[in-house]
């Protein structure tokens, strides 16, 4: 099974990822205001408020991801598309029993969560189709700018597709720490990165093995 390779990225996690899609603010203004309308029982109207208050900072806390949130344009729209529905959907009744409202709130958090989960780590599995460095465009949900993924495909088909993608690696890693190494590639000393010490390759051991060859 290909493996990835994340390079030069932190892994600071911020807000969430939601509150980057366009029509966040919007939406969940209307949910916050419109939640006291929501429940026959006053306990809920706080609980619910709180939930939809803290969305984007319990997402975060509730993702668990060991690699940098950054989904891409499509996959956001798909996850907000998705969210929005279901909440929609839940606000689209009238005054629901006690504590029925927060459990609904917390079933389309919890779904959430999950479709970012997927949405950011598919992403990253689609590297393995690939051979080599390869990038792509994604949404820091740290601040929501523009950014971009660049991983280490493992999918390749011969030994001279091996070879290349390993001299685009050092090259990344050359231009990454602005060094100019002129190390060789058949090396018999770089068994660092040949395949069977690739499944916990990182970019630090890698220059590492680099750098002492």
């Amino acid at each position: 099974m290909a493996l990835l390779l994340c390079l030069g990225l932190t892994a600071a996690l911020a807000r969430g990822c939601l509150h980057c899609h366009g029509n966040f603010s919007e939406k969940f203004s209307f949910y916050r205001h419109h939640v006291n309308l929501k429940s026959w029982w006053v306990g809920d109207i706080p609980v619910s408020g709180s939930l939809l208050a803290d969305w984007s900072r319990d997402t975060m806390k509730e993702l668990h991801l060991a690699i940098p949130a950054e989904i891409t344009r499509e996959k956001l729209d798909q996850v907000a598309d998705a969210v929005y529905q279901k909440m929609d959907q839940l606000y689209q009744g009238k005054m629901y029993f006690p504590g029925y409202f927060p459990n609904e709130l917390r079933a389309i958090f919890r779904e959430q969560v999950h479709l970012i989960q997927n949405a950011i780590i598919e992403s990253r599995i689609d590297c393995q189709r690939h051979c080599g460095i390869f990038q792509y465009e994604t949404i820091s949900c740290i601040n929501c700018t523009d950014s971009h993924v660049v991983c280490f495909g493992y999918n390749c088909e011969s030994s001279a597709q091996w070879e290349t993608a390993v001299q685009g690696l050092l090259l990344y890693i050359n231009k990454w720490h602005k060094q100019d190494t002129k190390t060789s590639l058949i090396s018999p000393s770089f068994t660092c990165l040949e395949p069977p010490h690739l499944a916990n390759l990182t970019l630090e051991n890698a220059s590492e093995c680099l750098t002492q060859h």
